[in-house]
Parts: C-alpha cells; structure tokens; sequence
C-alpha cells in the first residue's frame, strides 16, 4: 500500500509517480491495471462531525476543534435567478469550495482511504484517486484490483461519500504485453459493472493504455490551434508589446503544462505541437509561413519545445535532489557514494537502476538518474546550490543551435 498525496505540491508529481509504476511494470513485462476513482460531489459531501473526529485523532488542540467547529457552522446558501433570490438554505456537510483550506480540509478528511488498498497502490490528490496494482498474471491482477475497489468503496461509504459510478473508470496498460478480447470486469459493490476505456485524464493529462500520450497531444494541438486561430482574427487590435504577451499568458502555459510528463512521446508526435508553436511566433513577429523555425526562435527570442521541456524536467530532477518535492518521487532517487576518488567522483551522480527494456528507461528512477549524470559532465556540481542558482548555470547550458544546413 503507498498513500500518495501531500497538500500543496503540483499533480505533476503525482502523474510522474503514476508513470513510474505503470513503466516499472511493463518493464517486468507485468501487466498493469488501473481503477480511476470518481466521486460524487466530493467537497460538498464531507461530514463535519467526522472530519473534527479525524482532526481530534490527528492530534489537533482544543481551541483548533473550536476553531474548525466555529468555521463550519452557520453557513447557509441561497439561489440568484433573473433578480430574485431565494431564501436562505442552511449548509449542513461539505467545506468550502474555492476557498485556501478547502483541499487541505478535505484531504484531512480522505487520506486514511489509503490504508484500504491492500495489496494495490493507490494514489489520492485531492478528490482524484487512482488505485492501480500489476503482475505477471492478468486474472490476479484483475483479482488483486477488485479486492482492493472492494475496501475502497467501504471505505468511502464510512465517510459518506458516493461512488460516482458512471465516471469510475478501468484501464489495462498493454503496451506490450497480449491482451485477451474480453477482460473479467471490475464491478463495484452494488453489482455495477465499470467501463474499461482506452484513454482518461488525470491530473490535467490524458493517459491511454499504451501510453503513446497521442490523445493528449491531440487535445493540446485543437486547444492551441482555437486560441491561435482567435488571435489572428483579431490581430489588427493587438500592438506588438500585446500579442507577445497574449501568447505568454495564453499559448505557453498550455504548451508548458504537463511537459515533462508527455515528453515520452514519440518526435512524430511531439512535432505537431512545434507546429502550432511556430504559428504562435509567427503571429508574435509577421514572420512568413516560409521562414525557418531556426530564424523564428531568434526573432522572438524563445527556445525550441524541446529545450523547454528539457529544461523544466531538469528543474523537476534539481527539486528532487533538494527535496523540495513528494517524498514518494525523492525516493525514488539515490545519490550515488565514490566508490574510489578520482576528480569526476566529486560530483554528485545519482545511481542508475537496471532496465529490461526501452519502457523502462522512460521511467523516472531510470531517466532522472541517467539525464542528471549527463547533464553533470558539462555542469560538474560537487555540491548542491540553491535552486535559483541551478536554474542560472542550466540556462547557461542549454542553448538552441540551429544545425540546419
């Protein structure tokens, strides 16, 4: 069992956990099931009686009880339709959406879920749970899987939350491994059968079973391509100085999301979005659709996808190694000790675990460790810097080089 949420930190390590376990056991040529857990109106379902409960066991003082009693009580909720509004309806359950302490609250309410997995994993941020398990043999897997749904749900009824069964979803990650054309279902308590699907988002990136992320950037490409598209219809309202920001606050951020999650993907695919990147800079500068994307980065002053994605993913590795990420993706990372002293055994060096196959070098434990060594033969730290200062000398690094000719 591994509870893996913490208040606070970004779903990106999340996910990279969750692609770890999935290409960890298809590198031991495993099979690799999931259950993608819904629920239903989770935030507004929390018992207020249950959670001071689980407050009090945690060890929080009275006055904190009092506190959270005050905060949660006396609220109601009224309707504003066409200048009328209703009148007032008390807020018995639930803790406040929209507000600081709404997910930390709930995750308070929700962590000891985790306990129920047996032997799954199981994985919480938030309201969005993954419980997934893997094995050589699919019928255990499957079995293996349903036990754990099983505690799961009882779980999740002793702190009156529902199931919401319609959106609870199962995927076999299958990647290289055959697969039977028809699978035993994972069924809920009720006798509810779930949906076995090929792709499902979570944490703001869609996996499919193969893990080839063609949906995801499918979804990436129509997203940028509807903001490009707005953009140059109204590009006559625009100055310079305004579309290069529009493009920074609007087309980037979604290029950027999730990257180092995606980058896995094959060139072919990651291709596309250098496309509707290279059209975002055009807008930014006139460029004609003839000019090299080499001459473009130069115009604007931007680097390749490539370079960022590489360079937030070292940043991501940097994190690691300072400890300022989850402690289930730390750990995933050793720091190798000099096994004799030589003038390259200064330098910090992470141990590179032993891969069957190409999955298990996308791995995290293996990628991390192997691009961070990599990246230390030019680098050479001996020892950790701050964060700012690391980002400083990456970027001294990593440099585009047009190698057109």
């Amino acid at each position: 069992m591994q509870s893996g949420f913490r208040a606070g930190h970004g779903c990106t390590s999340a996910t990279l956990k969750v692609l770890n376990d999935i290409l960890t056991a298809i590198d031991k040529k495993h099979y690799r099931a999931a259950v993608f857990i819904d629920l239903a109106k989770a935030f507004d379902s929390v018992n207020h009686h249950i959670l001071i409960g689980r407050l009090d066991s945690l060890g929080f003082s009275n006055d904190c009880l009092a506190w959270f009693t005050n905060y949660f009580s006396d609220r109601v909720q009224c309707v504003k339709s066409e200048g009328l509004l209703s009148g007032p309806l008390a807020v018995s359950m639930g803790v406040p959406q929209g507000s600081i302490l709404g997910p930390t609250i709930f995750s308070v309410y929700i962590n000891e879920v985790a306990l129920a997995a047996g032997e799954s994993l199981i994985h919480l941020y938030a309201d969005d749970t993954i419980l997934y398990t893997s094995g050589p043999s699919l019928d255990t897997v499957l079995t293996t899987l349903q036990a754990s749904f099983n505690a799961i749900q009882l779980s999740f009824r002793g702190l009156q939350l529902l199931l919401n069964t319609s959106k609870t979803k199962c995927m076999l990650f299958n990647r290289s491994l055959p697969v039977p054309t028809r699978l035993s279902n994972i069924t809920t308590l009720d006798g509810s059968d779930l949906e076995y699907v090929d792709n499902y988002k979570y944490l703001g990136v869609w996996l499919d079973c193969k893990l080839s992320f063609q949906t995801h950037i499918k979804h990436l490409q129509s997203k940028v391509k509807s903001r490009i598209g707005f953009l140059f219809r109204n590009k006559a309202s625009f100055t310079h100085a305004a579309k290069h920001t529009l493009v920074k606050l609007t087309i980037l951020p979604i290029l950027d999301f999730g990257d180092v999650i995606y980058k896995i993907a094959s060139n072919t695919l990651l291709n596309k979005l250098d496309a509707v990147y290279h059209s975002a800079i055009r807008f930014v500068t006139k460029a004609p659709y003839t000019t090299h994307y080499c001459d473009l980065y130069a115009l604007v002053g931007w680097p390749s996808l490539h370079t960022r994605r590489q360079t937030h993913w070292l940043h991501v590795i940097y994190k690691t190694l300072l400890g300022k990420v989850p402690p289930y993706l730390s750990s995933l990372v050793t720091i190798a000790s000099p096994t004799c002293s030589t003038r390259s055994s200064r330098y910090i060096s992470l141990v590179t675990p032993k891969t069957n196959s190409f999955f298990g070098r996308l791995s995290f434990q293996f990628s991390a460790a192997n691009d961070w060594n990599e990246l230390q033969k030019s680098l050479k730290l001996e020892t950790l810097i701050s964060l700012t200062s690391f980002k400083h000398q990456l970027s001294e690094q990593l440099t585009d080089y047009c190698t057109c000719t």
